[in-house]
């Protein structure tokens, strides 16, 4: 897989003095006691990760956790004290991190687009000329950019507004526009600052399909940084946890859930839904079923409504092979763990 964006070893510290700060970050002082010790506030330590092209990774954290500060990193916004920020501009990696004006300004019209929580529009444009917001800025023609708009509007189905006022909108609907500019530049990369959480859940639940839907469309890499564990299970293909300023766990949703790496971790996924995440290798027991074979990675879901029209065991096959099979019994006993 081609790299998007890669952080190596990336440290990020607030503060006059931020270099004070890295001897006891590296010696596993807490936040709290490098507060106290030098007065620079830790944001991320030592933080190496990619994420490739098309991907969406979730950055997943309480507040505080280091989560926005490290995605603010992408695009420059956060200094890094130690490591680099890597972005894939047209092929080629460019470090962020040590850029120029003139490079940064180029990466963040051309390659890196954001969303923010809080929409981040002018109430006092309309919702078309809030979309052609970026496209404006790069110096588009007034005829290619409209259409560029148009597009984005018919992708969020806000074509019907595109004349009104972005203050006459629900926050649902401005963040659909906030999604339509950010998709409208072209951009490959699009950070995601926690973009749906003000809103009320089913309007949440709502712009999380649709931006799957837009996804499986327009295949965006995708840093989406989200408190909530069932918006990360949801939309994520991976998930990085952060505690502290520091990812302490990075891997696919059922690898979280099926083997937490700490304790801390194991907390978060404890009263979650599983079945957004199990698949049929997960609940299976030994034996043979009958009927139609289902692939190990099948849904949980899917096998469940086999069992609600008849609970024999329904087999799992794997290169022609059957591995195993579900029953009630290893479906209730998996899910009780």
């Amino acid at each position: 897989m081609t790299k998007a964006v890669n952080f190596d070893a990336v440290s990020i510290v607030f503060g006059d003095a931020p270099q004070s700060a890295l001897p006891l970050m590296d010696a596993g002082q807490s936040r709290t006691e490098i507060q106290s010790s030098t007065a620079q506030v830790l944001g991320v330590h030592d933080c190496s990760l990619s994420v490739d092209e098309g991907e969406i990774l979730v950055l997943m954290g309480l507040s505080g956790s280091g989560k926005s500060t490290l995605l603010r990193a992408v695009n420059g916004l956060n200094p890094v004290v130690r490591g680099t920020v890597s972005v894939n501009d047209g092929g080629q990696m460019v470090d962020v991190t040590h850029a120029n004006a003139k490079t940064l300004r180029h990466i963040r019209q051309h390659s890196v687009a954001m969303v923010f929580q809080q929409f981040g529009l002018l109430p006092w444009r309309s919702v078309r000329e809030n979309v052609g917001l970026g496209l404006e800025l790069s110096g588009m023609a007034r005829d290619a950019r409209d259409a560029r708009v148009q597009d984005q509007l018919n992708l969020v189905g806000l074509s019907d507004w595109a004349d009104r006022k972005v203050s006459e909108l629900s926050g649902g609907m401005q963040q659909r526009v906030g999604l339509a500019r950010a998709f409208a530049t072209d951009a490959p990369i699009l950070l995601m600052d926690e973009p749906f959480s003000a809103l009320d859940p089913l309007i949440r639940a709502r712009l999380q399909d649709e931006l799957l839907d837009l996804q499986r469309d327009l295949k965006r890499t995708i840093i989406f940084v989200s408190h909530d564990l069932d918006e990360a299970f949801k939309l994520g293909d991976r998930i990085a946890i952060m505690d502290g300023g520091r990812i302490v766990q990075c891997g696919t949703p059922r690898d979280i859930f099926s083997a937490p790496a700490s304790d801390y971790v194991a907390e978060f996924v404890a009263n979650m839904n599983p079945l957004g995440v199990l698949t049929a290798r997960d609940v299976m027991a030994k034996g043979h079923g009958k009927g139609t074979p289902v692939g190990p990675e099948t849904p949980v879901s899917d096998v469940m409504d086999r069992l609600r029209v008849d609970p024999s065991p329904v087999p799992v096959t794997e290169n022609g092979e059957v591995i195993g099979a579900v029953t009630p019994q290893s479906l209730i006993g998996r899910l009780r763990d």
